[in-house]
């Protein structure tokens, strides 16, 4: 495997309208991804969130640490047209990058089908995310936007100001048009429903004629998330507040854990090109010693994010590594 990353969050709108990342320091980043490189031996990240500024800082950190830059913008409940003016902003961000170093990847965007409007019925990810397998919902939806078409002209753009390699994070429904592309790049999550044919599906992927990078594979901290994929995340009440979860759940590290290493066993077997764990940190699910409000359990971050506290294993930081850390580390260290 010639990539081996992880995601880091720079902070975006979030999936209910907050932000999933609050404080974004910079001496606290650079110290991250310095732990990425050096302690995670991860030899690549992909750099996520909405702002451009917060990306860039991110990006100049992650290559003084010896990392490859995926740049990954991650726009939220943008509309079509706004879509081309932001990722021509992004690509020369990510054009002053490559500047240090040629290899820089721009992502253009993730999963946007779902995650921006004017594609699915919904103004917002919790309605799309409803709708999308509602017939009902999409009566009287106007389709004046084709996605694809949108992509291309969105690539279109960020060509004119960034001369390296392009992808786009896709959804695993989403199809896309990799011709214009320098790699397939989805996000590949196992769940109980794809569990049995889930080789099969990376190999569909792996055939599209261009190398395929796992943009994103990952796992909850809690038992069954295994079974939950990509939507593990779902056991928090977003209504509460304080938010807690909307059960009782039991912390599973072991089996975070055993999911990095099964994925990534059929991702090397089927001759992946790159995969990104998702994610370092769930910076805004943090744990509590109250399992109802234990948020770290939603959460798919291989730190455990700590409220008001330091950790111990890296003093300063407001975490502490999970068993999925641990195993990250080991296998990405061979």
């Amino acid at each position: 495997m010639q990539l081996r990353g992880i995601n880091y969050d720079t902070g975006f709108g979030g999936a209910v309208g907050d932000r999933s990342r609050r404080e974004f320091e910079p001496a606290v980043v650079r110290r991250e991804l310095g732990i990425i490189a050096a302690d995670l031996h991860c030899d690549a990240v992909r750099i996520t969130g909405d702002d451009p500024e917060r990306l860039t800082v991110a990006a100049h950190a992650a290559v003084d640490a010896g990392l490859r830059v995926w740049f990954s913008p991650f726009p939220m409940d943008l509309t079509p047209p706004q879509l081309t003016p932001y990722f021509a902003e992004c690509a020369r961000r990510a054009e002053e990058i490559r500047a240090r170093d040629p290899e820089t990847v721009l992502v253009l965007g993730c999963e946007m089908s779902l995650f921006c409007t004017g594609f699915v019925p919904g103004a917002v990810l919790m309605e799309r995310l409803r709708n999308a397998a509602d017939p009902a919902a999409w009566a009287g939806f106007s389709h004046e936007w084709d996605f694809g078409t949108v992509l291309s002209e969105v690539a279109a753009a960020a060509r004119a100001h960034f001369g390296g390699k392009l992808t786009y994070a896709a959804g695993e429904w989403e199809e896309i048009d990799w011709a214009e592309f320098d790699f397939a790049a989805v996000n590949l999550y196992r769940s109980a429903g794809n569990a049995a044919g889930f080789a099969q599906l990376v190999r569909d992927h792996a055939s599209r004629g261009k190398p395929l990078v796992v943009t994103e594979f990952g796992c909850c901290t809690h038992r069954g998330a295994a079974d939950a994929g990509g939507t593990g995340w779902l056991i928090v009440d977003f209504e509460a507040e304080p938010r807690a979860l909307n059960g009782d759940y039991v912390r599973d590290e072991a089996g975070q854990a055993a999911y990095f290493t099964e994925l990534m066993d059929v991702f090397e077997a089927e001759g992946v090109h790159g995969a990104f764990w998702f994610t370092f940190a769930g910076y805004e699910y943090p744990s509590d010693p109250d399992p109802r409000r234990d948020l770290d359990l939603a959460s798919y971050g291989l730190v455990e994010v700590l409220a008001g506290r330091s950790g111990t294993a890296y003093p300063g930081l407001a975490w502490e590594p999970k068993e999925v850390f641990r195993t990250v580390a080991a296998r990405f260290s061979r």
